[in-house]
């Protein structure tokens, strides 16, 4: 089958190959075609470094497409059924899952370091244990998640991390109030999800960070009351909040450096929202004397936090309602032969989002 494979980490293209095979098929795994997939930064994260993934690698995780086999043991899940991938899924068991904090289960990971693909070269392993940029995939059940009928794929593919990481951080983690001022800094796909999050939550203020011009204006039109440049933020805060600072404030940027200056813009008492991921080696400083004193929450947002499979339905209920604008987020179509176009649009802050079509 064809895959797009990245052969050592730091390099900027994939190359897309047609002698990969999906691996590991057997007792409790199903085997997916993929029909659609995102394209999320935390790819590109992964092909440079920033990320932790063993190379070569098939990129991708938020994926969606069909069930064509399952193996001995799997139930509630079978051939012909439209799922999206989930790539941490929860087992149930583990003492994270029984606390009700599933999203923090790590049972998804312990297949991570294992190949899920081979080609006649050697193995190949896929992110996130997943690797969606691919025609075929073989993962665990849990982490075929059945969709409805009246989803289409490409926008399953978005709710299997984005949109839910940029929703869930706003009703799970932050839980804005009706009425708050929030900024977001960094508009692509999971922080527009999170505009549309604090807008459906009652937020009175909406602003957007963000240096390139088209994801500010993108912002607006998703629900931002404004969106201004990172130099323009300081000036924002004093107009909006009078010189405080923002009720709620989310990183979406994954850099010390942003997550710091979020920090300043948040209001004492207020709420600093974590949600980029960032490098193993990048550290965020504070004083003992701030964080006593200013009493900010700091709080990190993994996967939008909460139960993901209850996410995933509020998402599909919001964009029922037309609470959310998916669709809006698909701002590119591409092949999968055309996928290194598409990297350059994302790295180079044009797109939003990017839903491959395999």
């Amino acid at each position: 089958m064809r895959a797009a494979v990245l052969h050592e980490t730091g390099q900027d293209k994939l190359d897309v190959l047609e002698d990969v095979e999906a691996v590991g098929f057997g007792p409790g795994k199903v085997r997916l075609r993929i029909r659609a997939t995102g394209l999320c930064h935390s790819d590109i994260s992964a092909m440079n470094g920033v990320l932790p993934q063993p190379a070569p690698f098939v990129p991708g995780h938020e994926g969606a497409g069909d069930v064509i086999d399952v193996g001995d043991g799997v139930t509630g899940i079978g051939v012909g059924d439209r799922v999206l991938v989930c790539w941490l899924p929860a087992c149930g068991n583990c003492p994270s899952c029984k606390r009700g904090q599933s999203h923090l289960c790590l049972t998804g990971f312990l297949g991570a370091g294992t190949p899920n693909f081979k080609r006649p070269g050697g193995d190949v392993f896929g992110f996130a244990g997943t690797g969606t940029f691919a025609e075929e995939v073989v993962i665990g059940a849990v982490s075929a998640v059945p969709i409805p009928d009246d989803v289409p794929y490409d926008i399953a593919a978005l709710i299997g991390c984005g949109v839910t990481t940029g929703l869930g951080a706003v009703f799970n983690t932050a839980k804005v109030e009706a009425g708050s001022s929030v900024a977001v800094i960094g508009c692509g796909g999971v922080g527009i999800s999170a505009v549309q999050a604090a807008r459906a939550a009652g937020a009175a203020q909406i602003v957007a960070v963000d240096p390139v011009e088209g994801r500010r204006e993108a912002a607006v039109r998703f629900g931002a009351s404004e969106a201004v440049a990172p130099e323009a933020l300081e000036d924002a805060k004093a107009r909006i909040t009078s010189g405080e600072g923002f009720d709620y404030v989310f990183e979406v940027v994954g850099k010390s450096a942003t997550a710091r200056k979020a920090y300043e813009t948040t209001r004492r008492g207020g709420t600093l929202c974590v949600v980029g991921a960032g490098a193993l080696d990048d550290y965020l400083q504070f004083n003992m004397f701030e964080l006593f004193f200013d009493e900010k929450r700091v709080l990190p947002s993994l996967y939008g936090g909460g139960d993901v499979l209850r996410s995933y339905e509020r998402a599909i209920a919001l964009w029922r309602a037309g609470r959310i604008d998916l669709e809006g987020l698909i701002t590119h179509r591409v092949r999968l032969a055309e996928i290194n176009d598409a990297l350059d649009q994302m790295r180079t802050g044009e797109a939003l989002r990017t839903c491959i079509e395999i």
